[in-house]
């Protein structure tokens, strides 16, 4: 009896019946389900602008990664602006441009300290320009990087990344809805529901400004013309807060070392860019309320602000030291309103003419 059987012994066996799934066809409920959607989304259009939004560019990782490419093409030689959220709501790019000839690269990073921006363009052959660094001290001296993937996105970024990135800007300007904020389980998740005791929670930062293709910013007309959402702003920078010296003695170590360290780095990456020709000039934008009192506190000027520029030999431009940056509306306390911006923007080109010229005459004199 044999052990075990072979293919052969199964000649003239009938072949088992392969199966065909029937391809669907889209009937009515499949053309209803597709009238649904649109009606749906339609709706969620119309409440998304009713709530004051209109449409515009995202603030994407792939967008700022285009603009930070345009120094390897076309605008190596001329002003980029680097910071984070003040410079790029308050220094309005047209302005700028009608003053000086030329439109500028918009770089900055809300919520990110511009150090390591300030690095890669150090060694960057191809950056030869000038060079505006914003400088909040809570964020500058921190090191934090909230866009930290944007940055890295510039290096590598795949085809697959860019393509996306270039169809989802064809339906930007023209959809409110398609923005982070009014993503509905964005909407789902910032619900006031009930907190468990003892949970720490932390409200998200809302939608702030709308953005232009080139990344030129201004403030959403909302923050200051809604009391209600101006007042959500402010509670928001403030939530959670304290003074250093109420922290744990880790978190101050933390903080301190921190401090020490983003100055070194700052200091070496300036240091490479005036070696090729660079201008850098620092700017410590206005502020006031809670940030007053916070940023002063994680990083008193003597020793951060002071530091910077006395190291680096960069001009440095602090609000406190200029009229020409005081006087301006503040909604939230930490950024301009559209006009506001446009009114800082030409004083703020006419400062820094002034004060370049004015250092470049004392060293030719010396």
């Amino acid at each position: 009896m044999p052990s075990s059987t072979s293919s052969s012994d199964m000649t003239g066996t009938r072949a088992e019946a392969v199966f065909k799934r029937p391809v669907p066809v889209l009937g009515r409920s499949g053309w209803l389900a597709v009238f649904i959607a649109i009606i749906l989304m339609v709706t969620w259009e119309f409440w998304v602008r009713s709530e004051g939004v209109t449409p515009s560019y995202r603030n994407s990782d792939g967008q700022w990664a285009e603009q930070r490419r345009r120094i390897n093409k076309d605008a190596g030689d001329g002003w980029v602006f680097t910071g984070s959220s003040r410079v790029l709501f308050n220094m309005q790019l047209s302005i700028w441009e009608r003053l000086d000839g030329r439109r500028p690269l918009q770089l900055a990073l809300e919520g990110t300290s511009p150090v390591t921006v300030l690095e890669g363009l150090a060694d960057d052959d191809d950056f030869s320009g000038d060079l505006m660094v914003g400088v909040a001290p809570g964020l500058f001296f921190s090191g934090y990087e909230y866009r930290r993937p944007a940055i890295d996105r510039y290096g590598k970024e795949s085809p697959t990344q860019w393509f996306g990135n270039q169809v989802s800007m064809l339906a930007e300007p023209h959809l409110a809805f398609y923005s982070y904020d009014f993503a509905f389980p964005v909407i789902l998740r910032r619900q006031p529901l009930p907190r468990r005791e003892g949970v720490e929670f932390r409200l998200d930062v809302r939608k702030l400004s709308d953005m232009e293709r080139d990344r030129n910013s201004r403030l959403w007309d909302k923050v200051y013309k809604d009391e209600s959402y101006r007042d959500l702003a402010r509670s928001i920078w403030a939530q959670n807060w304290k003074p250093l010296a109420e922290l744990p003695p880790p978190a101050q170590e933390r903080i301190l070392g921190s401090r020490t360290k983003q100055l070194e780095r700052a200091v070496a990456a300036t240091r490479r860019l005036q070696a090729k020709g660079v201008e850098v000039v620092f700017v410590q934008m206005p502020y006031e309320g809670h940030y007053a009192t916070s940023e002063v506190d994680i990083a008193p000027r003597e020793l951060t602000w002071d530091k910077l520029i006395e190291q680096t030999g960069a001009l440095g431009l602090h609000f406190e030291d200029f009229e020409e940056m005081q006087g301006y509306w503040l909604p939230e306390w930490s950024h301009m309103t559209g006009s506001e911006a446009d009114r800082f923007t030409e004083a703020f080109y006419g400062l820094v003419q002034r004060e370049l010229a004015n250092r470049n005459a004392k060293g030719r004199k010396q």
